[in-house]
């Protein structure tokens, strides 16, 4: 059995809306009482006055529908159970009970079981005298061939269009006339990195590690085919170039950029800005996010939106709305940064060679830089996941520099007070920090002529200064402490390298941790687990060992 935060799977749904109910802001929608069964949600400031909007569909899309609910959008949304359409009666109380002498109009996704329950029960509202018009949300480009395009994200850009429309008083026949108008204006294109994780059900895990899914449905349902990438360029390339066909006149644009529910904010920006970078990016006028709009459960993955401005959209997208669901529209604007003096000058250096130095600061950095993954996997298990990545950061940029022939290397106390500089800027943490104290100290050790050994050990004393980590206490210290103490004892580096062996071990065995991230962790998630920045010292000093001649 899968796992999902619930109590009950048959109160799921229901306890959902009871939850976005008390979470809105506005405080001005209601579950309508019509009957048990029934879930609509409705404006409870609504008099009648105007067309009424009505959408709605399965649930597991939120905010859709329920978060579009407000002056300026919908008059009411009908929910059904996961990826279920709502029942015919359902969708007939919605209409029965909003729907005043100048009629409603009904905003549907186009997927069977949307289109017969709202189709059914706009005939039955018809027969009871009703004024009902049905519009058909059709934006997924995904499948080029599919004869029933299926509606996604788009469908609350034709939401706030149609409901502007409404709330300007205007006729059943104009509102629903817009509301083609925006579904015929807008196309949208999926993709996903996996499927959701419907609630009770086993998770479908037939998109491969490294790959992603182009046009994945909201409901999981399989796409269009198989990218072998999770490259955030490519994929927007990709998903670009689609969109761009919808649009062969070039007109102006608004985007909607929307998360499917499992990307993170960080992931969302990337997109984002990778979008905005597309040769699409330069027909886009607004941007609309990057938020969660019409999710499909935790489903890693977003939407791409865009419908063909006019004035006419252009006023209905730009107007406010009290619709806790809804984002803002914003303005593209090229970016402009603001001035600053640099603080931190790099040392004035001369370039020098030496090629066996040379070779240390290859090796060390080469090794760092292939440890990124191995790293980050040890580090998920104790800290933050990052470690790897860190080391690699700083170990790439002293790579590029000798590369480029730009460091001190026939002076080792130039060359380690600039490794000192160049690691506080570019590793992140206090890793970053902690290393640039070490070198910068040594450095200033081996300038008043101190020992290599000697002016190593010394960093490491002002490490642990300011750090305030010390052996035993499971960090890297445990296996550099050893390290630097058998190279001042005048040992070589093979016996470095087994000092530096023996106390990365160690920490594997410690059941508690007293600095860094690992010192939030209990004993069952410690015990057996080496530091991972213990590892890297490890390794370091075993391909020093090794090539190092």
């Amino acid at each position: 059995m899968s796992q999902f935060f619930m109590n009950k799977k048959s109160d799921l749904v229901n306890e959902a809306i009871e939850g976005t109910l008390l979470s809105n802001r506005y405080h001005n929608t209601s579950l309508l009482d019509a009957g048990a069964d029934i879930r609509v949600v409705v404006r409870n400031d609504w008099d009648k006055s105007r067309v009424a909007v009505i959408s709605g569909g399965g649930s597991g899309h939120e905010p859709a529908h329920v978060g579009f609910v407000g002056k300026g959008m919908l008059t009411a949304a009908v929910c059904g159970d996961v990826f279920a359409s709502p029942s015919v009666e359902a969708v007939l109380a919605a209409i029965v009970n909003v729907t005043g002498e100048k009629g409603c109009l009904l905003v549907v996704k186009n997927y069977t079981g949307d289109r017969l329950n709202f189709g059914l029960a706009a005939e039955k509202a018809r027969a009871r005298g009703l004024k009902v018009e049905l519009v058909m949300v059709t934006d997924d480009i995904a499948l080029p061939d599919n004869p029933q395009p299926r509606g996604i994200a788009g469908t609350a850009l034709v939401h706030k269009v149609a409901g502007y429309a409404a709330e300007q008083g205007k006729s059943l026949e104009a509102v629903t006339a817009l509301a083609n108008e925006a579904i015929r204006a807008t196309a949208s294109i999926g993709l996903a990195f996996s499927t959701c994780h419907v609630p009770g059900e086993a998770r479908d895990d037939r998109v491969k590690a490294g790959h992603s899914e182009l046009g994945m449905g909201i409901h999981g349902e399989p796409g269009a085919s198989t990218l072998a990438t999770q490259n955030s360029v490519d994929i927007v390339a990709t998903l670009a170039e689609k969109l761009a066909a919808h649009n062969k006149e070039g007109k102006s644009v608004a985007l909607l950029v929307n998360n499917l529910g499992g990307f993170s904010a960080l992931e969302m920006a990337v997109l984002t800005r990778e979008t905005l970078r597309s040769p699409l990016g330069k027909n886009v006028k607004y941007l609309v996010g990057p938020a969660t709009l019409v999710s499909a459960l935790d489903m890693k993955g977003f939407s791409l939106s865009t419908l063909l401005l006019t004035p006419a959209f252009e006023e209905a997208l730009q107007a406010p709305v009290e619709a806790a669901g809804w984002q803002p529209l914003a303005s593209v604007q090229a970016l402009k940064p603001v001035a600053g003096e640099k603080v931190a000058l790099q040392q004035a250096v001369t370039p020098s060679d030496n090629a066996q130095v040379a070779q240390i600061v290859e090796t060390i950095c080469q090794t760092l830089v292939d440890l990124e993954s191995e790293l980050n996997q040890l580090d998920a298990r104790v800290g933050d996941g990052d470690t790897g990545s860190t080391f690699a950061a700083g170990a790439g940029k002293v790579l590029a520099e000798l590369r480029a022939k730009k460091l001190p290397l026939n002076d080792t106390a130039s060359l380690l007070t600039l490794i000192g500089e160049q690691l506080a800027v570019v590793m992140g943490g206090s890793s970053g920090v902690l290393m640039s104290i070490m070198f910068t100290s040594a450095g200033q050790k081996v300038e008043e002529g101190k020992p290599l050994a000697e002016s190593l050990a010394w960093g490491l004393d002002r490490m642990q200064h300011y750090g305030g980590a010390r052996p035993g206490h499971r960090t890297m210290i445990d296996a550099l402490h050893p390290a630097f103490e058998a190279l001042v004892a005048g040992q070589d580096l093979a016996s470095a390298a087994a000092a530096a062996k023996k106390g990365a071990d160690a920490t594997a065995q410690m059941t508690s941790a007293q600095a860094g991230r690992s010192s939030y962790l209990n004993q069952e998630s410690l015990t057996g687990v080496k530091d991972p920045g213990a590892c890297a010292v490890e390794k370091v000093f075993a391909a020093l060992e090794k090539y190092v001649k």
